[in-house]
Order: structure tokens, then sequence, then C-alpha cells
């Protein structure tokens, strides 16, 4: 019997990188509301009193950003400029220029944006088919946002962390061995205080499982015992800078690609959504108990150079046989996945915060002029089952 440990972590909305995100991807969605073949490639850097956002975009239409900005900034609810930003009066600074027509010479015929690796992972550890550690990280984030919100634990202010360590033996899960919260603050709430709500209200309520026993599991709430100054003006934000947070939470492998503020012709998007579809399936078969999908693309050609599957032992039928069904029953060429999965919709900015993957394919919200409903997350639909089996015979 061999016992491991293994951990991951969540940011909420209100942590400085995952500001940015969302700013880069509701800009995104504004502009491909009003024009789905925008190329877009935004970034976002957040401080004190100050949002900067650069990149380049070719466009039929035109975005206020500031104004993007501000509603972003007001929805996580920085909306007090005591807590270092405001939406109402923070400093709004643009450096937006058009994407290069080299670039575009490719991905107009069909190719991919950029040459890269991408990776999708899916296991069976969790009902959303995401690893475990992540799962609960998640949820714990997800929890927090809810009793701020709703006004459950109103001395909650938006920036805050999770970390879930999981003990496994022999790949398989045991227990929730350790978990650490952080949670941005009132400077009037006393620590005992917070500890304990944070422990009750937000800990107990995320991970009712079975895996969970308060007794047993060592927590670590607000360690250092204060943490009021937060968001940007505690640490300055950038786009793109928690992508393990976005992803598997460090399991599995990752292309190194960010996915916030980049148009669907961009495959370190796409391709990452379209591995994760494809490796969904393959586990929601019964084909393996864990898959890794990686795709690899060169710039301006639209077929992957190379589509590899790794299933860690858990595989009924061998790799390259996997292979070979993935190849037949996906198309993996940027176009298409764009097509199927319906990524040239305004549906990015929900992504932006508590993770890409594991999240219900069949949320169902009013697009970003309000006029019509999307599915956010399709690459989550397990779709593809029995077409999988049908190509292995199966």
């Amino acid at each position: 019997m061999s016992r491991t440990l293994f951990t991951s972590e969540s940011v909420t909305e209100g942590h400085p990188d995952k500001i940015s995100d969302q700013i880069s991807d509701a800009v995104l969605d504004h502009l491909l509301a009003q024009d789905p073949l925008s190329r877009v490639a935004c970034e976002t850097l957040v401080t004190t009193g100050l949002a900067f956002v650069a990149g380049e975009v070719s466009t039929d239409c035109y975005v206020h950003v500031p104004e993007v900005v501000r509603k972003t900034l007001e929805e996580i609810g920085y909306t007090d400029p005591a807590m270092g930003i405001d939406a109402k009066t923070c400093a709004v600074l643009t450096n937006i220029d058009r994407q290069s027509p080299d670039i575009a010479m490719g991905v107009d015929t069909g190719g991919a944006g950029d040459q890269g690796m991408m990776f999708g992972y899916a296991s069976d550890e969790t009902p959303t088919l995401m690893p475990a550690t992540i799962h609960f990280a998640h949820a714990i984030t997800n929890r927090l946002a809810e009793v701020r919100r709703s006004g459950e634990l109103p001395w909650i202010r938006p920036d805050g962390k999770s970390q879930v360590t999981v003990e496994f033996e022999n790949d398989e899960l045991v227990k929730i061995h350790t978990v650490v919260v952080s949670t941005q603050h009132d400077p009037d709430v006393r620590e005992s205080d917070l500890r304990e709500a944070i422990a009750e209200k937000v800990i107990k309520p995320a991970l009712s499982t079975e895996v969970y026993n308060e007794d047993e599991c060592i927590l670590h709430i607000n360690p250092t015992g204060r943490f009021v100054i937060g968001g940007p003006h505690g640490d300055t934000g950038l786009t793109g800078r928690k992508i393990i947070v976005d992803t598997y939470g460090g399991v599995g492998r990752h292309g190194g690609g960010a996915f916030s503020g980049k148009d669907p012709t961009k495959v370190d998007r796409s391709a990452s959504y379209g591995a994760r579809w494809a490796a969904k399936n393959v586990v929601a078969a019964g084909l393996a108990r864990r898959c890794e999908i990686q795709l690899a693309y060169a710039i301006g050609v639209a077929e992957p150079v190379s589509v590899h599957v790794q299933t860690f032992d858990t595989g009924t039928v061998s790799e390259p046989e996997l292979v070979a069904a993935v190849r037949e029953v996906f198309d993996f060429r940027p176009a298409a996945i764009i097509e199927e999965l319906g990524l040239r919709n305004p549906i990015y900015t929900p992504t932006a915060a508590y993770g890409h993957f594991g999240r219900k394919p069949e949320m169902r919200l009013p697009n970003i002029s309000g006029t019509e409903e999307v599915c956010f997350f399709p690459w989550e639909i397990t779709d593809r089952v029995d077409d999988l089996k049908t190509a292995l015979g199966t």
C-alpha cells in the first residue's frame, strides 16, 4: 500500500490575476457579440487605482473598453475606494493595435493561429470528471463568493484563495488531508470569529462529502491572522497568470498557453477546450479511468501535427487503438473545433474565474447582448461516448 498527498489551489474572482482575466474576457465577449469573426488578443494589468488594457484586435465593431472595465470591477465587488480600486473612480488606460496580417494569412485559410501544444485531461475521481484536488478547491472559492454576495458573511471582501490536499492510496482517493483558506476581510472582524465562520459556513458546506472529516482534516484559515489589504491594492494582477487554476490544478501537464482574452482562432484556447472535450468523453465512455490528450499545431496549418493519448495504465484498450478512435471521432482542426463547440459566441467571461473545466455544460444565461441564450461550457458535454465505442468496436 502506497499513500501519497497531492495539492491544488483555487482563487476567487476578486484575486488580482482573476480580475485581469475577467476584464480581458469581457472585452472579448463584447467584441464577439457584435462581430463573431473578431480576432482578439487582450491583456490586462490591474494595480492600485488603475486598470491598463493592451493588445491586438481586428474587428468591424467598436467597444468602449473603459466602460467594460468598470462594469467588470463593479460586478466582482470592487465598489469601495478603501479596497484599493473602485469601479467608478479608477483610472483606465488602453493601448490596442491591429492584429498582424502575417498571422491572418494562415488563420484565414483555417490554420492554427500559432504553434504550440495543448492538453486536455479527465479523471473519474469526481462526478465532473475532474481531479479531486482542484474540484474541492474550486468548491471552496465558489462558496466564499456565495456567502459574500448573499450577505451571509458581510465582512468578506472579494479577494481570496483556497488550497486542498488530498490523500491517496494506490491512486484511490482516501480523504481530504489539509485545507488552506485565505480570505480578504473588513478590518474590524475578530480573528477568532473569522476562523470559526469560515470553517462552519464555507469549508464544511463546500466539502460535504464522505472523504471530508472535520475532526481529522488539518485547517489553516487566514494563517497570517490578517488579510485586509488585498486585490489589486495588495498585488498587481495580470492576465494569464493563473493557468494551473484555470485547468487541472497541476494534475497532468500544461502546454503553457493562457486562455483569457484570446478569440478561438488561438489554439491555446480552442484546442485546450477540444482536448478536454475528447478526454472527458473517453472517461465517460469507460475506456479509461484517467485520460490525458495532447494536441500540437504548426502556425497556419489546420491539421494537428500530433495527437497523443495517455491513460496511465487505466485504459480498457491500448493507447494506439484509442488514438485511432479519438482521431476518427473528433476533428481537431481549429475551425472544426470552433464550429462544433460554438466558440464564436460571447461565452467567455464566466470561464475566467473558478476554472474553465468541470462546470455544468447545460448552464444557460443571456449572452452579452441579452437577446439569446447560449451554452457556456459546451466542451463539457459527453456527446461522443457512443461514437468512440463504435470506433473501437465495443
